[in-house]
């Protein structure tokens, strides 16, 4: 299972352990209520300092061809994901929002027909650059497959 897979990475947790309130307000009502996160049907399921799982669930508006999840789709998922996992360790006395300077992603198997689980977790964090990986799978009963992973860069201000 993807959580299985995510839950052995190792994270790196705030001071206390806990998310800025502030912080936590920007991923939920900035990014997780956009215009474009609730028109694509994501959903924030996991938070945590310096990590995130959001949900896309299957939908026939997000297809390209057939039953096969489009590849813009996913690159939003990811992007949202990625600065919603920037977001979360972040502390609101120094920032007030970011913006994605970077994303590479590689696409490893088609997303047919299937609700998707975005994974992000920041591997680095410096003072106005913020690192993280995520992985996407697409989600089965008894297994997930990764059908594409990214590195994002997010710049803080």
């Amino acid at each position: 299972m993807p959580q299985a897979i995510a839950r052995l990475l190792p994270r790196k947790t705030s001071q206390n352990g806990a998310i800025d309130p502030r912080m936590r307000h920007m991923v939920e009502n900035v990014l997780m209520n956009s215009p474009v996160a609730r028109g694509l049907g994501i959903r924030l399921e996991v938070i945590e300092p310096e990590h995130v799982e959001l949900v896309l669930p299957f939908l026939t508006t997000n297809v390209t061809h057939g039953s096969i999840v489009h590849g813009g789709v996913i690159a939003t998922l990811i992007d949202i994901a990625g600065a919603a996992a920037a977001a979360s360790g972040a502390n609101g006395d120094e920032v007030r929002g970011g913006a994605t300077s970077s994303l590479t992603v590689q696409y490893l198997a088609p997303a047919q027909a299937a609700t998707l689980r975005a994974v992000a977790t920041v591997v680095r964090r410096g003072r106005r650059q913020v690192v993280s990986d995520i992985a996407v799978y697409a989600e089965a009963p008894d297994e997930g497959v990764l059908v594409a992973k990214a590195l994002m860069s997010s710049a803080m201000f």
